[in-house]
């Protein structure tokens, strides 16, 4: 690696495995550094912040980003995806719908509505792909050198398109996208399945066991305690029975 990852402004979670927090909307970034491929979960808001962490990405590693995973079809995670167009990438069964057609409407729409500058939205929207490799299950990836990728459509719950990572090792890391909130209550929009969520939060504690780090889509990493704490308050605040 060219630079560390604390002179980039990446938190490093465990070997060759890093988040960026995002300024704007506290959006967070993955990197995944294995030794012949590198994974990005999630691009970010606008083509602009695509790029930068594109740009990081390639100082941290020497190496361009081949694998981009979207956890989830809303504009903070997703807008910044078209600055990879080299990369192959990959998000629930149905992402590629949800980000199509009317959905690319709605997407522009929410993003001007949350702060993002219309012509930056406009942008964003017109050169967005949906992505061509559609998670049902399960998905390893192999980046190499032993250094393997789990992809796992656990939702519905957040939306109806939820993806997670897992990246093994000591400890290992989930990506947990907006499935998990820590710096704000999760939110639930018109696209969220509240009756399901709870079951989605269980299917990512069984992944992930006890002792993995858990990224949250926006805020601080926690652990398992906070993610089931989460899980109940969830139940109870949409009335899904245990």
């Amino acid at each position: 690696m060219t630079v560390t990852w604390e002179e980039s402004g990446w938190e490093q979670l465990a070997p060759g495995v890093g988040r960026r927090r995002l300024p704007g909307w506290d959006c967070t970034a993955g990197l995944v550094v294995g030794a012949d491929a590198v994974l990005a979960v999630d691009a970010g808001s606008s083509l602009a912040e695509g790029a930068r962490l594109r740009s990081e990405a390639r100082e941290l590693t020497g190496r361009r980003v081949t694998h981009l995973a979207l956890t989830h079809p809303h504009f903070d995670h997703v807008l910044g995806a078209p600055a990879f167009a080299d990369a192959e990438v990959y998000g629930a069964v149905g992402l590629d719908v949800a980000l199509a057609g009317r959905g690319r409407d709605e997407l522009r729409a929410d993003a001007v509505r949350w702060g993002l500058d219309p012509a930056e939205a406009d942008e964003a929207v017109a050169a967005l792909v949906p992505p061509r490799h559609a998670v049902s299950g399960e998905w390893t990836l192999d980046l190499g050198g032993g250094r393997q990728a789990l992809l796992a459509d656990i939702g519905p719950g957040h939306t109806a398109y939820d993806l997670v990572v897992l990246v093994a090792g000591d400890p290992e890391v989930v990506f947990c996208g907006d499935l998990v909130e820590e710096s704000d209550e999760p939110q639930a929009g018109p696209d969220a399945v509240p009756s399901r969520w709870p079951d989605a939060l269980d299917r990512l504690l069984r992944l992930g066991g006890e002792d993995a780090v858990y990224v949250p889509g926006h805020g601080a990493v926690v652990d398992a305690a906070f993610v089931r704490a989460q899980r109940d308050t969830l139940a109870a605040r949409f009335g899904v029975s245990e």
